[in-house]
């Protein structure tokens, strides 16, 4: 009998070839399919995102899509659904144009309340072939790149409502799509991930979280660390940084408003908590030092 060969470990990716946490206090982020293949020899090597919600747009020329194992060859314009935690990977020709256009959880949340009862549209890997409504995905596209691009008043607003857009036409395409079954932990962590996400500001303990999802704190710690690289509280606390940035950036409230909005004590501790995490105090990132 041969001995078993240990399989590799798919590595977890906020962006591919990146292995910082999300960069930028925005809920998504657009570029070319070019910019970053290229960089990789035009492959993309099988990885998951944690958190994190791709749609891959292919408006011309070739890709090879491997999604949990099954491969395909798009040849014309399409658009991939990849949700997160699902094991993915591409390999492109070089005159290959289309974008990858990324979602963060909460953006993913608010898209879901938003279509109401279609929510699957978004949390199901699928191949969407844009048929009669190729020129329409160019232009939507094209739109999301240039607003993403370019600062511009209400610019959130606009994003949020083309990316919208997007999310209705995905989910009409529901009775094409090819839907992928999360195993049982996939499911449990993207429930953790929701739970996060409706009460984070509350700061519930991770003994509160494994109750709910009726797990041990162990076991739900187990599933954090395996599929985002943190665990279960620093996945809270990653949810709360993100926030943290955003209202910094776009608001002006005081730093102890937006300590007391986020559930701490004080605002030292939010101050502690906000630079043991990025370094530097709110009020340096809020100036840009």
């Amino acid at each position: 009998m041969k001995p078993s060969v240990p399989r590799p470990a798919i590595p977890v990716f906020k962006l591919y070839g990146d292995s910082l946490d999300w960069p930028t206090p925005d809920l998504l982020h657009c570029e070319s399919i070019a910019d970053r293949s290229r960089l990789h020899d035009w492959e993309i090597r099988p990885h998951r995102h944690a958190d994190l919600t791709q749609l891959l747009y292919i408006r011309r020329g070739w890709a090879e899509v491997e999604v949990e194992g099954v491969r395909t060859r798009i040849d014309g314009a399409a658009v991939q659904v990849v949700p997160p935690l699902c094991i993915h990977g591409f390999r492109f020709s070089e005159r290959v144009e289309g974008y990858v256009l990324t979602l963060a959880n909460p953006l993913l949340a608010q898209l879901e309340t938003a279509l109401d009862g279609q929510q699957a549209a978004l949390r199901s890997a699928g191949l969407h072939r844009s048929g009669p409504d190729r020129r329409y995905l160019n232009t939507l596209f094209e739109a999301i790149d240039r607003e993403y691009r370019t600062p511009a008043p209400a610019r959130d607003l606009l994003l949020q409502s083309l990316v919208g857009v997007l999310a209705v036409w995905v989910s009409r395409q529901m009775l094409v799509r090819q839907e992928q079954r999360p195993s049982r932990a996939q499911a449990l962590l993207a429930t953790f991930t929701r739970l996060v996400e409706q009460d984070f500001c509350r700061q519930p303990s991770v003994e509160e979280y494994a109750a709910q999802l009726d797990i041990t704190p162990v076991y739900l710690n187990t599933l954090a660390r395996r599929f985002t690289g943190h665990t279960a509280q620093g996945v809270l606390h990653q949810r709360l940084l993100l926030e943290a940035k955003r209202q910094l950036i776009y608001t002006a409230m005081t730093v102890s408003q937006i300590s007391d909005g986020l559930g701490f004590s004080e605002p030292a501790y939010f101050s502690r908590f906000f630079r043991r995490l990025t370094g530097m105090s709110p009020r340096d990132f809020r100036s840009g030092r």
